[in-house]
């Protein structure tokens, strides 16, 4: 192995804007929003629009520091660096956990969705050949990763959009209905049918849709062109929101009374099984499990790339920053998908019955890794403002939309103890963040 000082800039922009869009778009939108419907009605577009509008200022904050330091390891470095070496130690740790169980989960969930064509077939088989593939992809070389999850992201795209498409076809194509479908948005109990403390609720649910569009942020260490690439995909994130999300949900309930929608099959599978497409289910099983792969391609990237940073900084041991030829984190990617063999021992053991309890705890790390971004630009602003430098890239409004977002993002914690497939995370985040105190306070005694 051939220890280089720095990564290979082998992302492109094409690459950034799918990573950031493919982090946008999840299994939440195809299997999930139905349950967010059921939550908030009509009122879920708001819901969306806001938390969009939360996550695109929390991108702008890590967009500004990464692109004045391009670094792979990203919100741990800026952590250590402008707050101190407990949050860089505590948010590199949190980032590495967080997706070390959401990529469990969803190699566990390959082996189901493959599955529906081959019921026969051992769902810890399909994991662990997904494992062996995208470890592979991901050793090879980052240009490799960024071009399987370009095209893994195309899918989704090409999903979302023409689901949308052909739900408008539907929507302008029924003289009998159009226009007064339209006003399924508000006849069935109003707008906010459950009220507004349904739609606060739908927030909480619809937050965890967006986690992993932060993995921005991780690629700028290896963006080819980070002064432009990195505000181009972070600017685009706002309206794709706006189609994707409330676009869809728009065209969803205009189409059908609210409490209609999802109640038969996904709301995916509805559009187009009414426009007599009789393999809807096959094209939507397809679909998620692309959705899966993405995100489990993401994961190891991103983990490596996070235990890269935390060796650089002297938070993991040293071998985790040794380099390949390629420039990649050989050990990184080993270790991150070596953890994740757990998943296929757990699937032999218990298909199709592991990881909702360890899901929750993920969800909960989320919140954790957003804050640390917005306390994080904080302190680098005030220092740069000190020094009397400017930013390149800066985000809006500073200081207020700071506060705004750290007071949306306790509200969310709060809200998580009304939902109750959330209450163990919530009781679960203090003792987390208790034990990576007692790591750092032992990695401390180790170094003195």
């Amino acid at each position: 192995m051939q220890k280089q000082k720095e990564m290979r800039r082998g992302l492109q922009n094409r690459h950034l804007q799918m990573i950031a869009l493919g982090g946008a778009i999840g299994t939440g939108l195809f299997y999930g929003s139905a349950s967010t419907i059921k939550l908030a009605g009509p009122s879920v577009m708001l819901a969306y629009l806001t938390g969009g509008v939360v996550i695109f200022l929390i991108m702008r904050m890590l967009g500004e520091m990464a692109v004045e330091e391009p670094v792979s390891g990203s919100f741990s470095h800026y952590a250590a660096k402008y707050w101190g070496a407990f949050p860089g130690f505590l948010s590199g740790w949190n980032y590495w956990f967080n997706y070390v169980i959401v990529s469990m989960a969803e190699l566990s969930v390959i082996g189901i969705y493959m599955n529906y064509w081959l019921p026969d077939l051992p769902q810890w088989l399909s994991a662990l050949v997904t494992l062996v593939v995208i470890t592979a992809l991901n050793l090879a070389a980052v240009k490799a990763y960024g071009e399987m999850e370009f095209w893994l992201a195309i899918v989704k795209v090409a999903a979302i959009v023409s689901m949308i498409v052909l739900g408008l076809y539907l929507v302008f194509s029924r003289p009998e209905t159009f226009p007064m479908n339209f006003s399924n948005l508000w006849v069935h109990d109003g707008f906010f049918p459950n009220g507004v403390w349904g739609m606060l609720l739908s927030i909480t649910v619809v937050m965890f849709s967006f986690g992993g569009i932060e993995l921005i942020g991780i690629t700028a260490g290896e963006a080819a062109d980070p002064d432009r690439s990195i505000p181009r995909a972070i600017n685009q994130v706002i309206w794709r929101i706006l189609i994707f999300y409330v676009g869809a949900m728009a065209v969803l309930m205009a189409l059908w009374p609210w409490d209609e929608v999802g109640m038969e099959a996904s709301p995916f599978v509805q559009i187009f099984s009414n426009v007599g497409i009789p393999a809807a289910a096959h094209i939507l099983n397809f679909v998620v499990l692309t959705a899966a792969v993405s995100v489990y391609n993401s994961a190891i990237y991103s983990n490596s790339r996070m235990l890269y940073g935390l060796a650089a900084g002297g938070d993991a041991p040293k071998i985790l920053a040794s380099l390949s030829r390629q420039g990649v984190p050989v050990v990184g990617i080993l270790i991150s998908s070596g953890v994740t063999l757990l998943a296929v021992l757990l699937n032999y053991l218990f298909p199709g019955q592991v990881f909702m309890l360890f899901l929750s705890i993920a969800m909960a790390s989320v919140i954790i890794s957003w804050g640390t971004i917005v306390i994080t630009h904080l302190k680098f602003r005030r220092l740069y403002a000190r020094e009397g430098r400017r930013a390149k890239f800066r985000a809006p409004f500073f200081p207020v939309v700071n506060y705004i977002c750290l007071a949306f993002l306790i509200m969310m914690y709060a809200l998580m103890t009304q939902i109750p497939d959330m209450q163990f995370a919530v009781l679960v985040l203090p003792v987390w963040l208790f034990v990576l105190w007692l790591g750092y306070r032992r990695k401390k005694r180790g170094i003195s």
